[in-house]
């Protein structure tokens, strides 16, 4: 299955989501081929942090140059992190995805943000639909706080898009962990963070975990 992971507003959190699926997805033996078509190259940044620092298992990180249909078909799972940087390349990544994740964080400009980016993905010529799915990340831990609840909310209404309940919050754990080159199942597997981790990587890949 080829997974894009996108937005079309910045700060989403979409690399950290990346990385975290990608180490998930390795360690559940999957034939992964992950890449990087973002140019601010996130992704790559951390998984040569990881590399310097030995950490196992190891990833490896192609470019835009492995948007190709073949070889992305080539493996159990691929996933791509895509930014807004590059059109030509987000729209050829959506061309060719099975599936796009929108990471939503709780704010009334994410939502409208995921509306433009539906709008965007129905002018993309495809051979069948994209199956579009959305989730909260970095939600307010605070239950009080209505805004996280309104736009779950929000999400589940959209049209085009399949919300799921699992969702990440704002938490430290995610920044600390990412900015170490460590999932934040290995640096705190028992911590609330890799706790919502875990629920959304069952949720996004059922077959795995079954």
């Amino acid at each position: 299955m080829i997974t894009v992971v996108g937005s079309l507003k910045g700060g989403s959190g979409k690399s950290t989501l990346v990385f975290n699926l990608a180490v998930w997805l390795i360690m559940a033996e999957t034939n992964l081929l992950l890449v990087d078509a973002d140019p601010q190259a996130t992704l790559t940044d951390v998984i040569g942090v990881r590399r310097e620092e030995g950490f196992k298992p190891a990833l490896a990180v192609l470019g835009k140059e492995a948007l190709d249909p073949t070889r992305l078909r080539a493996a159990d799972e691929s996933l791509i992190d895509v930014g807004t940087a590059d059109m030509d390349g987000l729209r050829l990544a959506l061309a060719l995805a099975d599936r796009l994740l929108i990471p939503v964080p709780p704010s009334q400009a994410d939502v409208w943000s995921a509306q433009r980016f539906l709008r965007m993905i129905g002018e993309i010529e495809r051979p069948q639909p994209l199956e579009v799915i959305g989730f909260i990340n970095r939600g307010d831990t605070h239950h009080a706080v209505q805004e996280t609840q309104e736009t779950a909310a929000a999400l589940v209404s959209l049209p085009g898009l399949r919300f799921v309940k699992p969702r990440l919050s704002q938490r430290t754990i995610f920044r600390r962990s990412f900015s170490e080159g460590l999932a934040v199942f290995e640096l705190e597997p028992r911590g609330k963070g890799a706790h919502e981790f875990m629920g959304l990587a069952a949720a996004l890949y059922p077959h795995l975990v079954g």
